[in-house]
């Protein structure tokens, strides 16, 4: 489907980005992190699955591949714009306002932390209707309530299209939900970021 005026305006209200997946899901958003410019002025969120206790790279291979800051959050981080932030692994990552981060180190949600529905269901208690998420290929459920959470407050609310994803259990437990606005196509999504 061609992108239509709802979404690209949407898109532009849209003040943050959150992006989320599991396996199958690093290359789409390694790609996007290196397709942002440095005036993008949004602040992007990404939340991926990762293994407990395993020494990742991946925040070294974002920030060098990555024209806009890029940081792994930290407990109390401030919110900026134009910034890429990366959730840590064996912590859930909360939205406590406009201005901050928190780190959880409650029970795994999904055999996954950071979980996707925990920072999805409090992004939308706080970014509401100015706020795009976009959930990508995985292999299981996580993120599709999350990703409901998000619509019901108003947020643009994107799910991979399953038969592009490596993985489409996560896309389609969403797409099952009702809890995508648009189901699109990988090129359609990096379509609607270039816009």
């Amino acid at each position: 489907m061609a992108l239509n005026a709802d979404i690209i305006e949407r898109w532009h209200h849209s003040k943050v980005l959150l992006m989320a997946g599991s396996a199958g899901s690093f290359k789409l958003l390694f790609r996007a992190v290196k397709s942002f410019k440095p005036d993008f002025e949004k602040t992007v969120i990404i939340v991926i699955h990762r293994k407990k206790n395993f020494f990742s790279e991946i925040e070294k291979l974002f920030s060098e591949n990555s024209r806009m800051y890029l940081r792994e959050i930290s407990d109390k981080d401030e919110i900026k714009a134009n910034a890429i932030y990366i959730a840590p692994a064996n912590y859930h990552t909360l939205i406590e306002n406009e201005k901050q981060f928190s780190l959880d180190v409650s029970e795994a949600v999904w055999y996954s932390k950071p979980s996707i529905d925990v920072t999805f269901q409090s992004a939308a208690d706080v970014f509401r209707e100015n706020c795009t998420a976009i959930l990508f290929s995985g292999a299981n459920q996580d993120g599709a309530e999350g990703l409901l959470q998000l619509r019901k407050q108003g947020a643009l609310t994107i799910a991979q299209h399953p038969g592009d994803a490596e993985m489409p259990e996560m896309p389609n437990a969403a797409i099952q939900l009702n809890a995508a606005d648009y189901v699109l196509g990988t090129e359609e999504i990096f379509d609607l970021l270039r816009t």
